[in-house]
């Protein structure tokens, strides 16, 4: 059984999936699709799984995908914790240009739903972090984006201190909010 809770941000979510524990150890159903439909009224066909595992200070994003290629994501923590930031970007959204920061880990098996026409990053907080996560759209270089972390407007709060950072020159190169939506 999944538990949905939506953010602040229009068709955005977290799910916490029920744990069953015995001495065998832990067991979660982390996603069911007749569960998401009925809970969101959203048909999502997740087509490919992406893992990362990065080292505590790695900072990976924001990014997103534009056009028919934009995706949606599901994204957990299997192992360690990250800070995981979303930024809503579509121009008729009521929550437009805000962003909800939501702690991920293997304690709280909270996972958040990423809809299309988001923005998304995270920082991992934990010595190291495994990071999974779902999308309904394959990779396509030529419509990849993204947002520079320290985007003056956006003022995101990453947890760590600048110089604790460990970013890809690629993401410490990418444009402002206000040139994205521009």
């Amino acid at each position: 059984m999944l538990i949905f809770e939506p953010t602040a941000l229009n068709d955005c979510f977290t799910l916490i999936p029920a744990a069953y524990e015995d001495a065998r150890g832990v067991f979660s159903e982390t996603y069911n699709k007749a569960d998401f439909k009925n809970a969101t009224g959203l048909d999502i066909d997740f087509v490919q799984d992406n893992q990362s595992i990065s080292a505590r200070g790695v900072l990976r994003g924001l990014h997103f995908q534009t056009g028919p290629k934009a995706q949606a994501k599901l994204v957990r923590v299997i192992k360690g914790k990250v800070l995981d930031i979303v930024v809503d970007l579509r121009k008729g959204s009521s929550t437009f240009g805000q962003h909800v920061s939501v702690i991920l880990d293997e304690e709280n098996r909270k996972q958040l739903f990423v809809p299309k026409g988001f923005a998304h990053g995270f920082v991992t907080l934990s010595e190291y972090s495994i990071f999974a996560y779902k999308c309904d759209q394959f990779y396509d270089k030529a419509s990849e984006g993204g947002i520079i972390y320290n985007d003056a407007t956006l003022a995101l709060d990453w947890h760590l201190p600048k110089e604790a950072l460990l970013i890809s020159e690629k993401d410490r190169s990418l444009p402002s909010f206000q040139e994205v939506i521009s």
